[in-house]
């Protein structure tokens, strides 16, 4: 597994990543090395230590703007070598473009490099995934009938439900024809795992993906643990049902980005792109998941208190493993929001915009 301390980053941020299976959107810590793109689960107002999944840039094509989503227009589409496609969503023009750039600068760097990379894959390697389609792999595998089965496991002590083991991958990709050998299965297991098609479960899993060559990290054994990275499960949820005015939504877009924000009852933390306007001075919130034509809330700027938080502590009414870069909005209600930036700048930043409309 990448760690900060083992890469040179680039760039990173939240961005919204589109499901390979379940087509739904998902915000992501998104964290750009040389060579790949990671990504992360938030949980608790804090990047999840272990990575979602990655794609890789050697010979990644990017297309910027990606425009066949009518009300996304903030998209790009990432497809590499084996043409899986990845799709990426910002905030605004300007944050897109930027990813773009930065990632086009990576990809370019990857084909001018002479020699091979110590993370490149051995030749014969690729030559066995190039004429393979991992999203059509991935699909068999789904398949109700023919695909492979989900079970419970156990593995040091700890019962794991929706997953399969590594010798179940290999035996059904050999089962299926779709390689010749239990060598080419595990190079082709390895690929749907880099891809972020599968995941790991498990300590075993883990510590392989953590500690293992690129081309061996995923394992032909039947103690080793792993499950689709997407969940075919759909999360019902209930809504609280906000009345905005055409008034509110009128004025001129100031400010706009990622930012975590405290639930009002659970208290949970989740990521929210928020947008600031002016002319009425307004700031609204939206599931980044869905869309950004409907807010699920929003409140006046107008006599509000914005105050910032300091890091040496957690602060009374704030809730979770927070990890600083916190403010605090009080309305002229007396409702109480508690947000978090992604880095102190940002923070300031808005701290700045909010001031200049309260």
């Amino acid at each position: 597994m990448d760690t900060d301390k083992q890469v040179n980053i680039l760039r990173e941020g939240f961005l919204v990543k589109r499901g390979h299976v379940v087509q739904n959107w998902k915000a992501r810590w998104f964290v750009l090395t040389p060579d790949k793109l990671l990504y992360y689960k938030y949980e608790g107002s804090k990047r999840d230590s272990c990575q979602r999944g990655k794609i890789l840039l050697k010979d990644c094509v990017i297309t910027c703007p990606f425009l066949e989503y009518e009300n996304r227009p903030l998209v790009m589409k990432l497809q590499t070598k084996h043409g899986v496609d990845h799709y990426l969503e910002a905030c605004s023009r300007e944050e897109r473009d930027e990813w773009a750039a930065d990632i086009t600068a990576a990809v370019n760097n990857l084909q001018t490099t002479n020699g091979k990379s110590k993370t490149d894959k051995p030749d014969l390697a690729e030559s066995q995934l190039n004429n393979i389609s991992l999203s059509k792999v991935l699909d068999s595998m789904y398949d109700v009938h023919s695909g492979i089965k989900l079970s419970n496991h156990v593995e040091q002590g700890s019962t794991y439900s929706n997953c399969f083991s590594g010798s179940a991958v290999v035996d059904w990709l050999v089962f299926m024809q779709l390689v010749l050998t239990r060598v080419e299965a595990v190079t082709l297991a390895s690929a749907l795992l880099e891809e972020g098609f599968l995941r790991t479960v498990g300590q075993k899993s883990v510590e392989a993906l953590r500690t293992a060559g690129l081309s061996e990290q995923f394992m032909d054994d039947s103690t080793a643990l792993y499950s689709f990275s997407d969940s075919l499960k759909k999360r019902g949820s209930v809504k609280a049902e906000t009345s905005l005015s055409a008034v509110e939504l009128s004025g001129k877009v100031l400010k706009r980005g990622y930012l975590l924000k405290q639930g009002h009852r659970r208290k949970n933390w989740k990521v929210r792109l928020f947008v600031l306007r002016s002319e009425p001075a307004f700031l609204h919130y939206y599931d980044p998941t869905k869309d950004d034509i409907s807010p699920v809330g929003g409140f006046s700027l107008r006599g509000c208190l914005v105050s910032s938080l300091e890091d040496n502590g957690v602060p009374s009414g704030v809730k979770g493993n927070v990890q600083g870069n916190l403010f605090k909005i009080i309305t002229q209600t007396d409702t109480h929001y508690f947000i978090q930036a992604p880095t102190h700048q940002e923070k300031m930043d808005w701290l700045d915009t909010i001031r200049s409309q309260c």
